[in-house]
């Protein structure tokens, strides 16, 4: 009869190894769950390793193709999943319950996956991974880190909660902009109309009078010329600035300066590197709380901010000074990219040895920066697009009524 080595953790954290004889890896995982014991690893000695922790990443992916969830629904699902750990309840119980009972049907049939590789020896990081489109590097970093440390259930909690903040920043950026770009395109609307299908009658009737025109009539009667009598041109040169817009920006060197550009524009560019900044520093506080180390934390965060290569090439650039022995705040003052303060805060942090509180209150004065932003900008949009729409209009309007009015006189004085 074969023998298997395992590691295991009871509901309270504490870590477990030993030998077993037993018919199958499949018996000594049941065992164990039945004992009411997270199992993390089971390998043969000997023999070829299990679908634990070490032997998690030669695991193929092959599962159904499926619609990503939604974050808030993974937020509940790491809350619920922490809940019922925290209580007692196996692993492999807890996540066939949640999966079975999931609101979400897309999570549903994940959960029902997870929990067959997890039955099976397969640690819940390495069943996670195999679903990529729903967990991402940060989910299965902190959940590694929580089967190594014993904390699963407290950095699956940190991981609810970092995914609400996130959420609740991304809501009130939406809410801020909801109102006016629904203003601005009905806005844009009435003008197209006006000027396509109200301007051309009145210059009909105007040149027919043979009059001398206002010049904030003759440039109105040229932009609607335009768009009424090379509305086909028009369409194919905005179709095509948008085409070659895109394939400038997939290449290397017009990605980084259009998202150098974004950085430094005015207004929006200190809002969007606040909001990078803070992105960053609260997924960093909650890896290293979770127990991930400095450089783990790092290629998680390359792979997070994919979406900017200016950060994501600092944080690479960080990376590379931290392997070779430079200082956290040595290796990301050195890339250029990142503020004196925040530098400055984890050269205190790391002298202190209190790195991750003090990244911690960084990110809630960058989150303060990005509220306060918020909060001005949808106190001040709005009364701004009013009054702008309201000139451009009062412009269309006063350049058909001008020679209205003229007209009038004209015919007054015969």
């Amino acid at each position: 009869m074969p023998k298997y080595s395992y590691v295991a953790q009871d509901a309270m954290g504490k870590t477990y190894k030993d030998t077993i004889t037993a018919d199958s890896r499949e018996k000594v995982v049941a065992a164990l769950q039945d004992g009411g014991y997270i199992v993390l690893e089971v390998k043969e000695v000997g023999g070829k390793s299990g679908g634990g922790i070490l032997g998690a990443g030669k695991q193929k992916t092959g599962s159904k193709t499926y619609k990503s969830v939604k974050s808030y629904v993974l937020a509940f699902f790491a809350e619920q999943l922490s809940t019922l750990i925290s209580g007692g309840v196996p692993l492999v119980r807890a996540i066939s319950l949640l999966g079975e009972y999931a609101s979400d049907p897309n999570l549903g049939y994940v959960l029902i996956q997870i929990s067959k590789d997890v039955a099976s020896g397969s640690s819940l990081h390495a069943s996670l991974s195999k679903h990529p489109k729903t967990f991402d590097h940060i989910w299965l970093s902190l959940v590694q880190a929580g089967e190594v440390g014993g904390q699963l259930a407290a950095t699956l909690m940190q991981i609810s909660i970092y995914i609400k903040s996130k959420d609740a920043v991304k809501s009130k950026i939406i809410t801020a902009v909801t109102y006016p770009a629904i203003l601005f395109l009905m806005s844009v609307g009435v003008l197209f109309y006006f000027v396509t299908f109200i301007v051309p009658v009145f210059a009909t009737i105007f040149k027919e009078s043979n009059m001398e025109l206002p010049a904030i009539t003759k440039a109105v009667l040229v932009v609607s010329g335009i768009i009424t009598g090379h509305w086909l041109l028009l369409i194919v040169l905005i179709v095509g600035s948008v085409v070659g817009f895109n394939v400038y920006i997939r290449g290397d060197a017009g990605r980084k300066s259009w998202h150098r550009f974004l950085l430094h524009m005015p207004i929006i560019g200190d809002f969007l590197q606040n909001m990078y900044y803070e992105r960053l520093l609260s997924t960093l506080s909650t890896l290293l709380k979770s127990g991930v180390t400095i450089l783990n934390c790092l290629s998680v965060l390359e792979e997070a901010f994919a979406g900017n290569v200016i950060i994501r090439d600092g944080i690479r650039g960080a990376k590379k000074d931290v392997s070779e022995g430079k200082s956290i705040a040595d290796s990301f003052k050195d890339t250029g990219v990142f503020p004196p303060l925040m530098t400055e805060m984890m050269r205190m942090g790391e002298e202190s040895g209190r790195l991750p509180n003090i990244i911690d209150t960084l990110a809630k004065f960058y989150a303060d920066n990005v509220n306060q932003f918020i909060a001005r900008f949808s106190a001040v949009i709005d009364p701004i697009l009013i009054v702008g729409v309201g000139i451009i209009i009062g412009i269309v309007v006063m350049s058909i009524f001008l020679p209205i009015f003229q007209m009038s006189q004209i015919g007054n004085n015969m």
